[in-house]
Order: structure tokens, then C-alpha cells, then sequence
């Protein structure tokens, strides 16, 4: 008997590391594709050789590529699915860890505020104008929502401390507070912008448009950081979902662990939020989808919902530049995809639980 549970659990893991190997190899031959997509087609073949080209000195590597699509590629489009890959990976992992830590399934990365602290510093930065010098002038708001992020982050903290201590019962009460405050001050902006709504309403929507090596530099460490972070608090999130008393009693310090996870989640949203905009419901649809499919031990569930986040959001943004003439903002249409899915699996959960 016990042999056989053995045997089992093997194949369990077998399976889901298999599903992290499918994932990867969908992931990176999803990002050449969707590279090659666009009004100036260019072949998978021809993308590996360009992105090799910037790996080696050698003169050959070079020679024969079309120095047009080499622009495109480097200049414009592999820049641009590298942000979609970063921030989805980034939405679906915080989306994973938040939803584990407060034993909520509807939570998600701007479950705390930090989206809308996002919001009201890129409305504040359209709306006066503000261009940083030299440099740094193309990431002025990408920085503003940045900031904005993180003192909204530091409200909703200060809000959920009891006695010094971190309330994770209050935080979501917290974040709802100082949503509602900022989307205030968010309208007020936009009422008041006059000509310059547009631009405060189309970064709102959420897009990758215009996105280049600066916002991807940005994005990249914050993100990388809070992914290893994560990952390395794996197995404290698994007993940490089982209640907190349950995870005091296996020697876990449940403050510290819930402090660092929801600081570093958090920090990845603001990270993400800042170059991409407000983008819905990947950090809520692909942690639920993936725990279909791997289960629910954050070892796998953290890297597996990296990964279909970012092949999710990526492929996303290429159907969102392709799809009509005029670009659609990839905020809108995960929205317009992701509501009807989610509303699919929650259905499907719950015939599960009622046989």
C-alpha cells in the first residue's frame, strides 16, 4: 500500500514537471511567432538568426539579414512581447501568491490598491505635464505609477497594522479604502484634464504600445527578484494555507512569511502596473487554471503560472496589435476574454463540489 502511494506521488510530479517543460517550449515558441506577426511578416528561422546575431561577433551571423526586419525585431517588436512576457509572468504570480495567502480565490494582484496607486501617479505625470530630464524623460510615467504604486502600498499597510502587528484579515478592507480614495482622485484628474483625457484613459486601459528596452530594464529586476522570492517561500505558503495556527504549530513565522510575500507580491504588481497599465484578469484567471492543472502546491504552481501567464499575456498583446487596424488596448481585451472564461471555471468548480 504505502509502495503504491510512493509510485503514485512519483507520477504526480513526473506529470507536472512535464507540464512545466510543455509550457517553457510553448512559451518560447510562442514569443518567435508572435514576434514575426505584424503588417511586415518575418519568419521564426530569420527572428532566431537576428536574436543571435546580438549574441556573437562573428561577421557571418550578420551577413544577409535585412537590416529592415532586423530594426523591426530589435527595435520594436522584441521589446515589446519581452514587456507582455514579463508582466504576465508577473501578474499571474503575485495573482498565485496573494490568492494562497489570504485563503481567497477572487484575490488578485490590485487586491491591495496597488493598481490604482499606479493610476493616479500616471494621471498626475500626463496631467501636468511632467517630463524628467534627459535620459529618463521616456520612463516619466512608467516612474510616476511606480511611486504612486508604492505609496498606496504604504497606506494600505499603515491602514491593516493592529498594535504594530500586520492584519492580514484587514488588508483587503484596507485596499478597498484606498482604492476608492485614489479612483476619486483619478476622475477628478481625468475631469479636469480636458484634451489631455485621452492619453490619462488610454493608459488606464492597459497596452505595450510604444514599449521599448528602457520599460523592459525597468520591469525586468523587480520582477526577477520577486519571482526567486516567491519561489523560495514555496513550501512556507503551502502550510501557510492551511491556516495560520496549523503553520505556527510546524515552527513557521507566520508574520514574517506573510510580510515578506505580500510586500514582494505587491512590488512585482507596481513593477508591472507601471509599464504596462492596468491589465485585468490574468492574475486571476491563470492561478485558477493552472491549479487545475498542476494542483495546488506552490512549488509548481508559482513557476507554472510564470509561465502561462506570460505565454497568456503575450499572445494577448499579438492578437491586440493584429487583430484590426487600429490597436486594441490588451487591458480590454483580456477583460473582454478573460470574463467569460473565468466565469466557465468557476462554473465548472462548482459541479465539482456538488458531486
Amino acid at each position: 500500500m504505502q509502495h503504491e502511494l510512493i509510485l503514485s506521488h512519483r507520477k504526480k510530479e513526473k506529470r507536472r514537471f512535464l507540464v512545466l517543460i510543455i509550457l517553457v517550449i510553448f512559451l518560447v515558441t510562442g514569443c518567435l511567432i508572435f514576434t514575426g506577426l505584424g503588417v511586415i511578416k518575418i519568419p521564426p528561422w530569420e527572428i532566431t538568426r537576428i536574436i543571435f546575431s546580438l549574441l556573437s561577433a562573428d561577421s557571418k551571423t550578420v551577413a544577409g539579414l535585412d537590416d529592415i526586419h532586423r530594426a523591426v525585431i530589435l527595435d520594436i517588436r522584441l521589446p515589446r512581447i519581452l514587456s507582455a512576457v514579463l508582466v504576465g509572468a508577473g501578474l499571474a504570480t503575485a495573482g498565485a501568491v496573494l490568492q494562497g495567502l489570504l485563503v481567497n480565490p477572487l484575490a488578485d494582484p490590485y487586491t491591495l490598491g496597488v493598481s490604482t496607486g499606479a493610476a493616479f501617479g500616471a494621471a498626475l505625470a500626463i496631467f501636468f505635464g511632467i517630463f524628467l530630464p534627459g535620459s529618463l524623460a521616456m520612463l516619466t510615467v512608467p516612474l510616476f505609477a511606480f511611486a504612486g504604486a508604492i505609496v498606496a502600498l504604504g497606506a494600505v499597510y499603515s491602514l491593516a497594522l493592529v498594535n504594530g502587528t500586520l492584519a492580514v484579515t484587514n488588508l483587503i478592507l484596507s485596499g478597498v479604502i484606498v482604492s476608492a480614495i485614489l479612483s476619486a482622485a483619478v476622475s477628478f484628474l481625468k475631469s479636469m484634464a480636458g484634451e489631455g483625457v485621452g492619453s490619462i484613459v488610454f493608459w488606464l486601459m492597459g497596452s505595450f504600445a510604444s514599449r521599448g528596452w528602457h520599460h523592459v530594464l525597468l520591469c525586468l529586476p523587480p520582477v526577477a527578484a520577486g519571482l526567486l522570492i516567491c519561489y523560495y517561500y514555496a513550501d512556507d505558503l503551502n502550510i501557510l494555507s492551511l491556516g495560520v495556527s496549523s503553520a505556527r504549530q510546524l515552527g513557521i513565522d507566520d508574520g514574517k512569511v506573510i510580510t515578506i510575500l505580500l510586500i514582494t507580491s505587491s512590488m512585482i504588481t507596481a513593477a508591472c502596473v507601471s509599464i504596462s497599465g492596468i491589465i485585468g484578469f490574468v492574475g486571476l484567471i491563470v492561478p485558477h487554471l493552472m491549479r487545475m492543472i498542476v494542483g495546488p502546491d506552490h512549488r509548481i504552481l508559482i513557476p507554472a503560472s510564470a509561465l502561462g501567464g506570460a505565454l497568456l499575456l503575450s499572445g494577448a498583446d499579438t492578437i491586440a496589435r493584429n487583430l484590426l487596424t487600429a490597436e486594441i488596448p490588451v487591458g480590454v481585451l483580456t477583460t473582454l476574454l478573460g470574463g467569460p472564461f473565468f466565469c466557465y471555471i468557476f462554473k465548472i468548480k462548482t459541479k465539482k463540489q456538488m458531486y
